[in-house]
């Protein structure tokens, strides 16, 4: 079963989800994917070097978290059994995964962080199957919040390594700071104004050149070069960091990442299934399952073997979707591509000796979107007053971990771990604070309107109420104010009711419908739009615009009627 319906192909998709491609359009794209999907291999490089390791550490680490980034893409591509998505939805080394995964190696070392990522993914695995009856529990705008508190946290690590300092006010090199903010301001510029290929491979260009610049001033050093020109073509990664352990004390951070990546990855395959069809109405469960259950198994892999904790890539599906091809079979050459890396050491320590100048400015290119992107999640759900104390709570309890520790100072033993970071006050507080305010809030809202005296002020303000207190979509939200008001409008205009009508709104996070009662005629929902002849000719054809507009507006109508009383039920997917 594919994770795409068999609807309409977009005009923009060339090579669609079951489509296989041919070499020749196939290997730009994959080419293009492995390059892009590599530059988060610069967060196994910094955890090793939070931990002091060795190069020949970092080397093994990064080629061993290449391997599960491609056994994890390969599985995500699979629509046969329960495993794989059926959709390109590559893995990448998350940032979701930097901040717990930190704690872990400066806690127990790299054992502890291996049993920690086994056990990220022996969770996600099992959470795949009711994660559609939680996901209430955790609606977008914490997974908004979430995403900002993480570019938030590596704002410290990215400016330091830009700048030649240290995260404890270190002297700035400026050599460093010099090539930091040469690659920075190149990677930039090509995006800003850039054309074609320059503008398409900024960040290509940028490492290129910032290895160049680091050579020139002298960062860089002739050994490490020779570092790379003296690593064996082909090799296995050494193993001999790996073990496990587990700590209790980790949970809540490596929960809450976990929980953050299988949130993201839903959003990811739901991308993935609209980019593909559209006549879209609906996310495929089984494919949303499916993928979840294949990053579960992309963790376990990555915790056994010695890599670092993985989650599904939006960057890879949106550069995917930009290319015109969406293709899983692009997904099985992708992850084929990073397993053969795994065993060439000369690409491992190419990674290994980036300068950490040249880190930062891609690091800060990340954070830019990250936290960019956190916004718009959260700035696209309506926001009532105990969502924006569930938001605002949380980033000042998250960002006084850093503004004032002291306050953390006195915190039991058991808990320091949880106020280790910004990222983890921040997520925790987030959560306590919505299912705190959770309390009281009605999932059904309704209200009693007289066609003829109701104004479109009356519909709005009670549909803007409920959909702040309930955190919906702005946009859904619109378009049922438009359909409720055009039936009103249509209702007293053509004296198609008797009476008063009675509306009943319904939210959860997949849906919002809008019932409506009432006593009169029954009205037309049209497919088409009557022409304008059967506009001039037909008395009946103006309720048949105004039913065929307000189909416009929901996603479905349903009408019935029980002993003269009829129902309308708009239904917008959320």
């Amino acid at each position: 079963m594919t994770g795409a319906s068999k609807g309409k192909r977009p005009a923009n998709i060339i090579y669609g989800v079951d489509d296989k491609l041919p070499l020749v359009a196939a290997l730009p794209v994959v080419l293009q994917q492995v390059i892009f999907l590599s530059l988060d291999l610069i967060f196994p490089i910094l955890i090793v070097q939070s931990f002091l390791g060795s190069s020949q550490l970092a080397q093994s680490f990064v080629s061993l978290t290449m391997l599960a980034m491609g056994a994890g893409t390969i599985l995500q591509a699979c629509n046969k059994g329960t495993v794989g998505s059926g959709l390109y939805c590559p893995q990448e080394t998350g940032a979701l995964y930097y901040p717990a995964s930190l704690l872990a190696v400066q806690k127990g070392g790299f054992p502890l962080l291996m049993g920690m990522t086994v056990f990220v993914g022996i969770a996600e695995i099992c959470l795949a199957k009711v994660i559609h009856k939680l996901r209430v529990l955790f609606p977008a705008e914490l997974t908004g919040l979430v995403v900002v508190m993480l570019g938030i946290t590596l704002i410290p690590v990215s400016i330091s390594f830009v700048s030649g300092s240290d995260l404890h006010g270190g002297p700035v090199d400026i050599r460093a700071l010099q090539v930091g903010f040469l690659t920075l301001s190149l990677i930039i510029a090509l995006d800003v104004w850039g054309k074609g290929a320059f503008r398409q491979y900024s960040i290509i260009v940028g490492i290129v050149s910032g290895y160049i610049f680091s050579y020139l001033a002298g960062v860089l050093t002739e050994e490490e070069f020779q570092s790379v020109v003296a690593a064996p073509m082909l090799a296995l990664p050494d193993v001999s960091h790996i073990g496990w352990a587990f700590d209790w004390e980790l949970v809540v951070p490596f929960f809450i990442a976990f929980l953050c990546s299988t949130l993201k990855t839903i959003g990811n395959v739901t991308v993935c299934q609209k980019a593909d069809d559209l006549e879209w109405k609906r996310l495929n469960m089984r494919s949303a399952e499916g993928g979840l259950i294949a990053e579960g198994v992309s963790n376990l892999l990555a915790g056994l073997i010695g890599g670092m904790g993985q989650n599904s890539s939006a960057g890879g599906i949106g550069l995917a979707i930009a290319s015109g091809v969406t293709s899983r079979y692009v997904g099985f050459i992708v992850g084929g591509a990073f397993v053969v890396l795994a065993f060439l050491p000369k690409i491992s320590v190419l990674f290994t000796i980036m300068p950490k100048p040249v880190i930062g400015a891609l690091l800060t290119v990340g954070v830019v979107f990250i936290i960019v992107t956190g916004m718009q999640i959260l700035l696209a759900r309506m926001l009532d007053t105990r969502k924006t104390f569930v938001i605002g709570l949380s980033l000042i309890f998250g960002l006084s971990v850093d503004i004032l520790p002291v306050l953390y100072t006195n915190v039991p033993a058991d808990m320091k771990v949880v106020f280790a970071s910004s990222f983890s006050v921040a997520t925790v507080v987030a959560i306590s604070l919505n299912l705190l305010f959770r309390l009281g809030v009605a999932k059904t809202q309704s209200m009693e309107l007289e066609p003829g005296k109701a104004t479109a002020d009356t519909i709005f303000d009670f549909l803007e109420q409920a959909g702040s207190s309930w955190g919906a979509r702005r946009e859904i939200v619109a378009r049922a104010v438009a359909a409720l008001n055009e039936f009103i409008e249509s209702a007293a205009a053509l004296a198609l009711v008797d009476g008063s009508v009675k509306v009943a709104a319904v939210f959860d996070e997949y849906n919002l419908d809008i019932h409506v009662y009432y006593h009169g005629r029954e009205m037309d929902f049209p497919a088409t739009r009557p022409s304008p002849a059967e506009l001039l000719e037909d008395d009946q054809a103006f309720v048949r615009l105004s039913g065929y507009m307000m189909r416009k507006y929901a996603d479905k109508i349903q009408t019935d009627s029980d002993n003269g009383l009829l129902h309308v039920k708009f239904h917008f997917e959320h």
